[in-house]
């Protein structure tokens, strides 16, 4: 963008239909430090569909994958991978990482928890079930030409102390597997799992010290489970160097106290703020939409609302 001032690109920006295609020829999207990204099934379940909204109209050149045509990404076929490849051709997509669904399970022995899924696999056969799809996220991740795999920590279990060493040796387990494949392993904060908040993650890198287990910050998921100074306090905390992925969502106290989703423009998370210290420690990774708020009317005009108010963030906070 050499010889083009911020304000008149903006400017040109704005003539064509910001956002647009014509934002894309000029790298509008990837200018900055970061790889701007989308998790696709949050626009749409067709997938083509999903990836021309993220390329032509958001202007992007990274996507995350999780699901598709109403599967998740790990039970596709090898037809349906085959034509997922092909449509990240036709758009120039690059993969930031494997959204997989490993260790969102319930820890074997512990009771019950109340945010795992009733017909959920339970008892010894967890583990071995949670090994099996480690091992197909990572020939996914080979196959998409990514070098990340999304994890969690076990459904969240109300009294976690008894369980806490023994669900972190599996995630460093997890973590050296991963780095055989010349993969990282990035453990997403999630409030319906064990480590939840900024300061549960904290805790959790101090705890597992491996090279090969990152986070994948989500702030909007620590404010969703009551975590309210998760930006800037808690991020404070955070070891930087160790954070590799980042999810893009917010969330607001509603009318009745309750915290529901916003638009990432709106909301707890000054994302202004925290992408402007994200580039400030060095993070050259992903910033990658994650929308959840539905109040657009439609996933995709949701979606639509919430990178208009991300776009803001990244230009405002001067890394777009």
């Amino acid at each position: 963008m050499e010889g083009i001032s911020r304000r008149g690109f903006l400017r040109g920006s704005a003539a064509v239909g910001v956002g647009g295609f014509a934002g894309r020829a000029f790298g509008f999207a990837g200018a900055g430090p970061f790889k701007v990204g989308v998790i696709t099934d949050e626009i749409s379940q067709d997938f083509d569909h999903a990836c021309a909204v993220a390329s032509k109209e958001f202007g992007m050149q990274w996507v995350e994958l999780r699901a598709m045509w109403k599967k998740s990404l790990l039970a596709l076929t090898d037809a349906e991978l085959a034509e997922t490849q092909k449509i990240l051709s036709k758009y120039n997509l690059q993969v930031t990482d494997i959204a997989s669904p490993l260790f969102k399970a319930y820890w074997p022995g512990a009771p019950q928890s109340s945010e795992g899924p009733k017909g959920g696999t339970r008892g010894g056969d967890v583990l071995k079930e949670q090994d099996e799809v480690l091992e197909k996220s990572i020939a996914l991740a080979k196959q998409f030409k990514t070098n990340k795999v999304r994890c969690f920590d076990f459904w969240r279990i109300e009294d976690v102390k008894p369980y806490r060493d023994a669900i972190d040796r599996k995630l460093a387990e997890a973590a050296d597997k991963c780095a055989k494949h010349g993969v990282l392993l990035v453990l997403e904060n999630e409030p319906a799992c064990n480590t939840a908040t900024g300061r549960e993650s904290a805790r959790l890198l101090g705890a597992v010290k491996s090279p090969h287990l990152a986070l994948n910050w989500d702030p909007g998921n620590a404010v969703m489970r009551g975590e309210f100074d998760a930006y800037p306090v808690a991020w404070r905390m955070l070891p930087k160097e160790r954070i590799h992925h980042c999810h893009v969502k917010n969330a607001v106290k509603g009318s009745e106290g309750k915290v529901v989703w916003s638009p990432t423009g709106e909301g707890i998370i000054d994302w202004t703020a925290q992408f402007r210290d994200l580039a400030k420690v060095g993070y050259r990774d992903a910033v990658s939409l994650e929308t959840h708020w539905h109040g657009g009317g439609t996933p995709e005009q949701s979606t639509r609302v919430s990178w208009s108010g991300m776009k803001k963030a990244l230009q405002d906070s001067g890394n777009l």
